[in-house]
């Protein structure tokens, strides 16, 4: 039953939703926020807007909208989208997420701290938390990571050779594995199907093999689980590059610079997690070898 006033008359609905009103601004930051939120996931992914359009069954017109800010997602949407991206929906949410269980809360101590700090409350969970592997063991066991057309497969082959140790490639091992090309495991699976393919062969990689090189996909720093085995496992080399020199490289192939661009300004602080940073740019194949033996060396 509707609500009367004192003097007979109904309530001006104006003057009730005056309140809400003013979180207009609230929203649109929110809204900005999220498509932020979205867009930077995407890029760390290696997913182009129409390739994440495809696995979640969302409009191209609609992600622009949505990652300009300017979108007004339904939760089942959103949902289709974190599903595509392969991320907890609340990992969208989590700029303005209600913070009230023990993750949301050790997260949110973690945010406070400098990045002194944060690093080493990092190894201070992994020293008692984490994946127990001898120092003698990870050394064994050597992970290269880095952007497409970054030379992992090149400067992989010719550094197991020098070391004595068999060479793969991750990707080659997920299509062995899967019977199908990568292409094929997207278009079947989409990307959560690919990182199941990636955990799974990754974990057998480490569970049968004690000693080689691999060279990893681009996009696998940016499943959070599988990276963190990574980390764990294997002694990891970041083949450092300039955009330009990827694009160069990878015959000025497929992602517009802008896009390259972002995707290694999205990934650029996990990259920075590997034991080893060797840049590049402007360097020979031979003088990249031998930097990563000199670096790997040194630190034995």
């Amino acid at each position: 039953m509707s609500k009367v006033s004192h003097n007979g008359t109904e309530p001006n609905l104006k003057q009730q939703t005056a309140p809400a009103d003013r979180t207009g601004q609230g929203d649109a930051e929110y809204l900005r926020l999220l498509g932020e939120n979205v867009r930077a996931v995407r890029a760390r992914r290696g997913m182009t807007r129409k390739m994440l359009a495809h696995h979640s069954g969302v409009s191209e017109r609609f992600l622009a909208q949505l990652e300009s800010g300017t979108g007004n997602a339904s939760v089942l949407i959103l949902r289709q989208i974190s599903q595509a991206l392969n991320l907890p929906l609340e990992a969208l949410l989590r700029p303005i997420h209600e913070r009230s269980s023990p993750l949301e809360h050790a997260v949110e101590l973690l945010q406070r701290l400098e990045p002194v700090e944060l690093a080493q409350a990092r190894e201070l969970l992994f020293q008692q938390f984490g994946v127990k592997n001898k120092e003698n063991d990870r050394r064994q066991r050597i992970a290269l990571i880095g952007l497409r057309g970054a030379g992992k497969s090149t400067i992989g082959k010719l550094l197991a050779r020098k070391l004595d140790l068999p060479f793969v490639e991750l990707d080659g091992l997920i299509e062995q594995t899967s019977g199908v090309s990568l292409g094929m495991i997207f278009d079947l699976y989409g990307q959560s199907g690919f990182r199941r393919f990636e955990r799974r062969c990754l974990d057998d990689l480490l569970s049968t093999q004690k000693r080689f090189v691999v060279a990893t996909g681009g996009s696998l720093v940016s499943e959070p689980s599988t990276y963190e085995r990574l980390l764990a496992s294997c002694c990891t080399i970041w083949l450092r590059a300039i955009p330009e020199e990827h694009m160069t490289r990878m015959a000025h192939n497929p992602e517009a610079m802008a896009d390259l661009e972002r995707i290694l300004k999205e990934r650029e602080e996990l990259y920075g997690r590997a034991d080893i940073a060797v840049d590049t740019s402007g360097k020979s194949v031979e003088e990249v070898l031998q930097e990563c033996l000199h670096s790997f060396e040194g630190g034995s």
